[in-house]
């Protein structure tokens, strides 16, 4: 695909709309990247598996002296653009509940005070908001007294783009909703979205040395003081944290090896027809969006390229409203912050239990997180209460995919999972309070489950 007679309509439309050095230098990487032949795909043949990595159990725990002086110059960063808009709603999604009356947010403030207070260290929290959740997000934080940092901002916000026409490459013109034609590039946008900022700056100033980046909506992604003193002893620039593939990460990027350095192969740089995506055996090891970032080495990458890290170029194909599939399609032009273990010298990858990748992508994992198959500690950490891989939950999508629905059949909160292997749901289902589920289980309805029984025993 040419798009040499599109950039300059491209690049006015972003300057015009505030993009300045690295955003706007990452911009025309994606654009140059488009113009290829098979932009960002990676086909099965040309990689190879990965073998073992290093494991995050095994590393050693470091002195009382080393774990302070590595969580001091550390700051948790949150990925908190996202919206609930795959269940139903308009706000920020980290907002919703993860148990009664504890959102995520509040369980993310509570985690950090908790490891702020076990160590004595600084340990700030910032978010990476769009401009719809900062607000409402940063009015939680402000609840939690003592959470802000001096010389540290609670949060920075996430780039924005033109979306391009699918037919002309065009920047798309919406006057319905002008707000419409410009989009999120994705969570990678968070490399240059620290610079553009002036936040790696200011913490590069307030004497921090290192980012632990990962998903709001993951509460099992505490900052790990042996992943923190590893990285650090080992000058190591970039980290991503990954578990052992299962039948629940198929949907989910894995890493590989292509030509010689470890990649990260994302479900949009599958080329169609590719059926090895979901071979968790071939591919063992999965993504878990959970980073660690020497702040220093980025600074010194951008120094030399303000669009650093290069990563690999993912195309988003949508309409222009979403929520219209006759409006006008689009592409839009997105990254993944996990790729750039593929670009930046030294990265490297490390085993994590899957006790730290809890992620809640659909009213399913929240029924799970919601259930007793986990925990909520007091210092909030998301404790497993089961043995093995956890329970795999399927609900109807036309009755539990919107939040609203789920929770009105749920009124009495979720049902017991924690001696659950799997648990599918298909019709219209309500469940009364005391549902108990073991094993391997299927309901059908349109039918109540009354109050204490016990399914599937």
């Amino acid at each position: 695909m040419n798009t040499s007679g599109h950039v300059a309509a491209i690049l006015a439309k972003a300057e015009a709309g505030g993009l300045r050095g690295a955003e706007l230098a990452a911009l025309r990487r994606r654009l140059r990247q488009l113009g290829e032949r098979q932009p960002g795909l990676l086909p099965a043949e040309v990689l190879e598996p990965l073998a073992d990595l290093p494991s995050r159990d095994e590393l050693p725990d470091p002195p009382p002296g080393q774990a302070r002086e590595v969580l001091d110059r550390l700051v948790v960063v949150k990925l908190n653009g996202g919206l609930g808009t795959s269940m139903g709603l308009s706000g920020p999604k980290s907002l919703i509940e993860a148990k009664p009356g504890r959102s995520f947010l509040d369980v993310i403030a509570t985690q950090v005070l908790a490891l702020r207070q076990r160590y004595g260290v600084r340990l700030p929290l910032v978010l990476m908001n769009s401009a719809v959740t900062r607000d409402p997000s940063l009015d939680v934080l402000r609840r939690y007294d003592g959470l802000r940092v001096p010389g540290v901002p609670l949060d920075f916000l996430q780039g924005q783009e033109p979306k391009i026409r699918a037919d002309d490459l065009q920047p798309v013109q919406w006057p319905a909703d002008p707000e419409l034609e410009w989009c999120p590039p994705g969570h990678g946008d968070i490399y240059t979205a620290l610079a553009a900022s002036g936040t790696l700056d200011a913490l590069l100033s307030a004497g921090l040395r290192y980012a632990f980046v990962s998903n709001s909506d993951n509460l099992g992604a505490l900052a790990d003081v042996r992943i923190a003193a590893w990285a650090a002893a080992g000058q190591v620039p970039f980290a991503l944290e990954a578990v052992r593939g299962t039948l629940a990460d198929r949907k989910g990027g894995h890493l590989a090896r292509y030509q010689g350095r470890v990649v990260l192969r994302e479900t949009a740089q599958v080329p169609d027809g590719d059926t090895s995506f979901t071979d968790v055996e071939r591919w063992r090891w999965y993504n878990t969006n959970n980073i660690w970032i020497d702040l220093r080495a980025l600074a010194d990458l951008q120094d030399a390229d303000p669009g650093a890290p290069v990563l690999p170029l993912i195309v988003n194909r949508k309409t222009v409203d979403p929520r219209d599939p006759a409006s006008t399609p689009v592409i839009q032009l997105e990254t993944a912050m996990g790729t750039a273990i593929g670009s930046i010298p030294a990265a490297r990858a490390v085993h994590v239990p899957r006790s730290r990748f809890i992620p809640v992508k659909t009213t399913n994992d929240l029924l799970v997180v919601r259930s007793d198959a986990y925990e909520l500690t007091s210092d909030g950490r998301m404790r497993p209460g089961f043995d093995g891989p956890g329970p795999v939950v399927t609900l109807d999508e036309r009755y539990y995919e919107l939040l609203p629905d789920f929770e009105q059949r749920f009124p009495a909160g979720a049902p017991s999972l924690r001696r659950c292997r799997r648990f599918e749901v298909e019709g219209d289902v309500t469940f009364g309070a005391g549902v108990v589920v073991v094993g391997d289980v299927r309901v059908t309805g349109p039918r109540h489950v009354p109050d204490g029984e016990v399914l599937g025993r």
